[in-house]
């Protein structure tokens, strides 16, 4: 099984605890976060993000503790699939654009989204 089939599957258990398809915020973390709306899981996004971080600067100076950081990104990856299913999105559309980026410069996209943010407002 592939890294894209186990997100998937994630995804759809993602989307079986939303309360509109029967998730129980009494019984399910994902339906109590999805329930509370996008405050709820948008904070827990970033704190995740700054434990990810602080995991990540830990090793940088000195620390040994690698799980640490895959577990804080993968709380990380977990709480951004819930958004995303919030959203109607899913991994493969966060896959989908990766594999878009793929070849290109990080400093040639960077600027291409810079032309069609100013286009956008224009």
């Amino acid at each position: 099984m592939t890294s894209t089939d186990d997100l998937a599957r994630l995804a759809a258990v993602i989307e079986s605890r939303k309360p509109a398809n029967g998730g129980d915020p009494e019984k399910s973390y994902v339906a109590r976060l999805l329930h509370k709306g996008p405050e709820a899981f948008l904070k827990k996004i970033g704190e995740e993000a700054t434990e990810a971080v602080m995991a990540a600067k830990d090793l940088e100076h000195g620390g040994s503790d690698r799980q640490k950081l895959v577990n804080e990104t993968a709380d990380l990856w977990f709480h951004s699939m819930i958004a995303l299913a919030h959203f109607g999105l899913g991994p493969s559309d966060v896959v989908a654009e990766l594999v878009r980026r793929e070849g290109l410069s990080g400093l040639e996209e960077k600027a291409l989204r810079k032309v069609r943010e100013r286009e956008a407002k224009e």
